[in-house]
């Protein structure tokens, strides 16, 4: 749960720093906007919930669809409460989830969630000019996350093309955790 709360603590910090007239600017993420990236992340969050109560994956999609916010710092701070409270769940862990990839353990639900909060932190820090830096113990738990999935990550289409090849072994961590994710700083 230490890494959820950091990574949540990655965008809540850059989410905080949007300016009124920054909802609408690009982000690294395809053509979504500040706004969507961050509605992303709300129906991420409750999609956890969701999942770890059992919920099927045909009745979280139709949950998900129906959220749409007008407070977006609001409602990010309170599905990540929600999805905290839902991972400190006895057994949540152990809990098969029917995600849209398919079956997994709530574990490595949680090791998506962490990742899509850390990474997205820096897509937003990226569209609004704010400090880029993530925290080394979330950027190595993603990197332990993803690394694995190296030789295919680009074809999956969650990724962008995936790694460029262009970052050496030597490069920090972060640096190569951001290219393996498809992005390009």
């Amino acid at each position: 749960m230490g890494l959820l709360r950091a990574a949540r603590a990655d965008f809540a910090a850059r989410l905080t720093a949007v300016g009124p007239d920054q909802w609408d600017l690009p982000t690294p993420c395809g053509d979504w906007s500040v706004r969507e990236l961050v509605l992303h992340l709300v129906r991420g969050n409750t999609m956890a919930e969701l999942l770890l109560a059992g919920t099927s994956r045909e009745d979280t999609l139709a949950a998900l669809a129906e959220i749409r916010p007008t407070d977006l710092v609001a409602a990010f701070e309170d599905s990540a409460d929600r999805q905290e409270t839902a991972f400190a769940t006895p057994g949540a862990l152990e809990r098969t989830c029917h995600h849209p990839v398919g079956d997994i353990p709530g574990s490595q639900l949680l090791g998506f969630r962490i990742g899509d909060m850390d990474l997205h932190a820096w897509d937003l820090a990226r569209a609004i000019g704010a400090e880029e830096s993530l925290q080394p113990e979330v950027v190595e738990a993603v990197w332990a996350s993803l690394s694995p999935m190296a030789a295919f990550i680009g074809e999956t289409g969650v990724f962008g093309p995936g790694p460029s090849g262009m970052v050496p072994d030597d490069a920090p961590l972060q640096a190569r955790v951001l290219d393996l994710s498809g992005r390009r700083p």
